[in-house]
């Protein structure tokens, strides 16, 4: 509020720049679904290496081809990945800890996740919690109100019980500070206290067990995955829906349930319309069959391209990748198989855009694939002909570069449909500026719509499309035929003002790759004077 002068003297008053920074969003955090060996279901678990994988999820499973993709991810330059584990009727194991009041009754303790992970979990209580310089009558000497609970992790291979972790002086009184159930809520990556089916925590007092107790039954990882664990529930937040709970991702990788069959058209038509309202691209894998040696290396893929259930513009927000790659298996002692390519292809894209920038393509000879052996098929130049037109993305190998990636074009990227978003760059590149607007001009809302708000907002969104020029993001030798920024009477009527709207124009001059290089020679007629 300006200055209410009452005596003499100077006043100072500060007044607001107007100035609101505006920044850009991440562009490479990457979502994977799938199976893990541990680590909590549908729920989106942000790691930030493969040791957090290892630690949170158990690491490579020959049965989980999500943890093949996640290696790959960071094996080719990925930095942030978002876990979605589901699975198919895992168990959650058990640990019965028998109570002496009611007789016959027990504490259990489920497994902080499903899975036969927690078939090596082993508990022990003790009460050796009382203080031995202690006065009589202190709380907790010599009564049972604390106990100590351990928690061990079998090493079959020592063939010892490994103390992971301890929790001492604990209580089941609800009001102490050490109460045992929600210490392991809050602190436990291994075990919680069971509910009651009214959703109550026991009151009971575990005895002391002696020796460590194992889970009683023993529970299995379920069957592999079908297309319902994948699909979930929306309103429940379950399956590629559990990515909602996330604040964002950028790109998704649904690697298939097991190594010889394919992700479903049903899971990819339900994932890019995600990707469309989330601001993210889904990378497509191949289908198995299409590398068959049965026909030629582009007849299925030129044929069974509408099969994979991606159609109409949602399909700006999906990129194909063909053919499948193969590498050593560190499970299989280093054997040769086939996997997909989409955690290679996250990865690559994610060292692109640290590098250049998300308006780099990521393709050509710099967007080599890490860990790869050799591709199903090898394709010629004849045959990647064939099928960039159509909008599959042809990875390659030459004999200098290696495996490269060796396309640029989103699934509505084919010549035919002249798309303005034909290339996975401009496509990202759009993604970016609109979720970083988005998240950056939150403030305008319910300010009084008029020119001071409008002036703001062009001075606060040119100021990031300006950063982004000089980055070398636009085409254009100058700002003014790179972008604009407009919101002025012109875009904002008296009718939108009296409808609690303004409108704002921004647009840019995307760069687009270079896919065709075209080079003309030709022979100088040297000394002939004419």
């Amino acid at each position: 509020m300006p200055v209410q002068p009452s005596y003499p003297g100077v006043y100072i008053e500060e007044i607001p720049s107007g100035v609101r920074t505006i920044t850009g969003v991440a562009t490479s955090i990457t979502a994977f679904i799938g199976r893990a060996i541990k680590g909590p279901t549908d729920e989106p678990i942000l790691i930030n290496s493969f040791s957090d994988y290892e630690r949170q999820f158990g690491g490579l499973w020959t049965d989980s081809t999500m943890s093949y993709a996640v290696e790959d991810f960071y094996q080719n330059g990925g930095s942030k990945a978002l876990i979605v584990r589901i699975h198919n009727g895992a168990g959650t194991a058990e640990i019965l800890l028998p109570t002496a009041s009611p007789p016959g009754s027990f504490v259990t303790l489920e497994a902080y996740s499903p899975g036969s992970w927690a078939n090596k979990l082993r508990a022990s209580v003790n009460y050796n919690t009382a203080d031995p310089t202690a006065p009589p009558g202190s709380p907790g000497v010599g009564t049972q109100e604390t106990f100590n609970l351990i928690i061990y992790e079998r090493n079959d291979e020592k063939n010892i019980d490994e103390k992971v972790e301890e929790y001492l002086n604990v209580s089941m009184n609800a009001d102490s500070p050490r109460y045992l159930p929600r210490l392991l809520e809050q602190n436990s990556t291994r075990v919680k206290v069971k509910k009651d089916g009214l959703g109550n925590w026991p009151t009971s007092i575990p005895q002391v067990t002696g020796s460590p107790l194992a889970p009683t039954p023993t529970v299995d990882d379920g069957s592999p995955l079908v297309a319902a664990q994948y699909e979930g529930n929306e309103l429940q937040k379950t399956g590629i829906y559990a990515l909602n709970k996330a604040d964002m991702f950028n790109l998704l990788s649904i690697p298939p349930a097991t190594r010889t069959e394919d992700t479903s058209a049903a899971v990819y038509a339900k994932a890019v319309k995600l990707c469309v309202d989330r601001r993210a691209v889904l990378i497509v894998d191949p289908p198995a069959s299409w590398g068959s040696a049965v026909d030629t290396a582009v007849s299925r893929p030129k044929s069974q391209l509408s099969s994979l259930g991606i159609s109409g513009t949602d399909a700006r927000n999906a990129a194909l990748y063909y053919p499948l790659v193969k590498k050593m298996d560190s499970l299989r002692n280093n054997q040769i198989d086939t996997f997909v390519p989409s955690g290679i292809v996250a990865g690559v894209m994610a060292k692109t855009d640290t590098t250049r920038g998300v308006w780099k393509s990521p393709a050509g000879i710099d967007a080599a694939m890490s860990g790869v052996q050799s591709l199903q098929v090898n394709l010629s130049d004849g045959e990647n002909g064939e099928l960039n037109p159509l909008g599959i993305n042809v990875l390659r190998s030459f004999p200098l570069s290696g495996r490269v990636i060796w396309g640029a074009r989103t699934m509505r990227g084919a010549d035919q449909l002249a798309d303005d978003y034909k290339y996975v760059a401009v496509r990202r590149t759009a993604l970016f500026i609109e979720e970083s607007l988005y998240r950056g001009t939150q403030w305008v809302v319910f300010e009084p719509n008029d020119e001071p708000l409008w002036a703001q907002i062009r001075l606060n969104i040119g100021a990031f499309m300006q950063n982004l020029f000089r980055q070398g993001a636009f085409q254009g030798r100058t700002p003014r035929e790179a972008y604009l920024v407009k919101c002025d009477k012109e875009t904002t009527t008296q009718n939108d003002i009296n409808l609690g709207i303004v409108n704002i124009i921004v647009g840019f001059a995307p760069l687009k790759p270079a896919e065709f290089v075209i080079i003309k020679i030709q022979q100088l007629a040297g000394t002939i004077e004419t």
